[in-house]
């Protein structure tokens, strides 16, 4: 079998009653019981390690060398090193990953892609950039649709 990543030091914890909104940016190792919705960003190291437990959320994509998932992810995630999901993950995303680990049980609702670090991390940029883009045109077009409207007479 596979070696188990090692418990991290934890050096943040986000507790079960807490909901946070807003893209975390972290170095060393997370763990998570509550709530996040925004992305999450692990140093690009071979240590930092987000742990989402079984009462964990994220509503965003990850970004981590080491990921380890007991809870549900919406969003996709990008695991550089190494991707444990247990028996209780449930990701509805694509993974991105360069060794996984994955327990009976674990539901991956996306696609799932095999590549070198190198590789997950410029799949990660590629797909930061698309969102980027598809929202910077989505505003525009939201704009555009205002201000015909506000020209149109009422009916």
């Amino acid at each position: 079998m596979f070696k188990k990543i090692k418990a991290p030091k934890v050096d943040t914890l986000i507790g079960s009653h807490t909901e946070l909104t807003g893209d975390i940016k972290f170095e060393g190792g997370l763990h998570l019981d509550g709530k996040i919705e925004g992305h999450v960003d692990g140093k690009d190291d071979d240590l930092s390690t987000l742990t989402v437990s079984k009462s964990g959320e994220i509503e965003g994509d990850i970004r981590v060398p080491n990921v380890i998932i007991n809870g549900t992810v919406h969003g996709n995630v990008f695991a550089t090193n190494r991707l444990e999901l247990s028996h209780d993950a449930k990701v509805n995303g694509n993974v991105y990953y360069n060794v996984i680990e994955m327990a009976a049980g674990a539901e991956v609702n996306g696609n799932m892609v095999k590549q070198a670090k190198e590789d997950v991390v410029k799949e990660s940029k590629k797909q930061e950039s698309k969102k980027k883009g598809s929202s910077a045109s989505g505003s525009s077009s939201e704009n555009l649709d205002q201000m015909v409207s506000d020209l149109l007479p009422a009916e």
